[in-house]
């Protein structure tokens, strides 16, 4: 099948959002035989297995001028149009089907953002966003808590975990680890999981120390900063730590939880609804308000048999999200499009 896939951003190297995953959706699209060309401002690796078609846009507000430039590009050569996150007016009235996949909610990060222009903007943001979905002809959210802050999503498809990179460690670390993946401020909420480190956690358990895998520089006692890393050291990092903890006030989905399940680590998240939906209502993850954060993440890594129960659960749990049958469920979404209107035009002839 031919597959025309349309991202602003197109990350292999970093995890920086929905591009993050749409290099690695449209990698395994490839690797199982379909023709899949990107359509991104952002070049991607050289070793890619898709094909690559730049969009330029600059200046202010280039996400919008990339959404609208893609009106440009002649789409008629493709199967499937499949656009991800801002890539909004990509409608090609000659292909058989458009698909929007929504990897979050500008309104519900209007809701948790504090700065007044901030939340400006997202709000302008969510209106195109919501009116995207009724000029597509299938709009699918990653998660049920998407879903519930846009009303045109008809169905639900997760993004998923690269379980070759993303596997069990042999071994944790010597010393009681506990790790963050994420930024420092806004929803996230890095640094609320450093005053509990500080505050709650080293008191009681002094061997403690806390990876921080965030872009800001975070110093302090116990503490370790590793930047934006990704890739192998990512992966071994989930591996060694003992619990992944999630202070934030909102998730789309919760990629860095899925990743530290898939690596047979605890998580510990606040209570999100996407927390709660991703870790079964707590059957695979401690779901805790915010002031008992510290004292849980304490717990986790003070039970050693608390720890194996959630680890053991992660790790069954995240087995569901693997990229073959995230591509199999799409796969199928493209199959329905197009047979759909091959019969329509059939009736019609007829």
């Amino acid at each position: 099948m031919k597959i025309a896939i349309a991202s602003s951003h197109l990350s292999g190297s970093n995890k920086a959002g929905a591009g993050y995953q749409v290099n690695l959706f449209a990698s395994q699209l490839a690797v199982r035989g379909h023709a899949v060309t990107v359509f991104s401002q952002i070049d991607s690796d050289s070793n890619a297995p898709y094909a690559l078609e730049l969009v330029r846009a600059q200046g202010a507000l280039e996400f919008l001028r990339f959404a609208w430039d893609l009106r440009k590009v002649d789409f008629s050569r493709f199967d499937v149009l499949h656009a991800h996150g801002n890539a909004w007016f990509a409608r090609d009235r000659s292909l058989p089907r458009y698909i929007h996949t929504y990897h979050g909610s500008y309104f519900a990060e209007f809701l948790h953002e504090p700065r007044l222009k901030e939340r400006l903007k997202l709000l302008a943001l969510s209106g195109f966003e919501t009116a995207s979905t009724a000029a597509c002809d299938e709009a699918i959210a990653v998660s049920e808590e998407v879903r519930r802050f846009l009303p045109g999503i008809t169905r639900v498809i997760p993004n998923g975990v690269d379980l070759k990179l993303f596997t069990p460690g042999s071994k944790k670390s010597k010393t009681p680890v506990v790790l963050f993946v994420g930024m420092l401020w806004g929803r996230k909420r890095g640094a609320l999981l450093v005053q509990k480190f500080r505050d709650e956690i080293l008191s009681k358990e002094s061997r403690a120390m806390l990876w921080m895998v965030c872009d800001e520089k975070v110093e302090g006692r116990g503490v370790v900063w590793f930047g934006r890393s990704c890739g192998s050291l990512l992966a071994e990092l989930y591996r060694k730590a003992w619990v992944v903890c999630f202070p934030g006030t909102h998730m789309g989905m919760g990629l860095p939880c899925l990743e530290a399940m898939a690596s047979a680590t605890a998580v510990v998240s606040t209570r999100v609804p996407a927390a709660r939906e991703l870790m079964c209502n707590g059957r695979c993850g401690l779901l805790v308000d915010e002031a008992e954060l510290g004292q849980a993440v304490l717990r986790v890594l003070q039970d050693r048999l608390l720890r194996e129960r959630l680890e053991r659960a992660g790790l069954e749990r995240a087995s569901e999200f693997s990229w073959d049958m995230v591509c199999a469920r799409y796969e199928e979404v493209y199959r329905f499009s197009c047979c759909g209107v091959a019969e329509r035009s059939f009736k019609g002839a007829v």
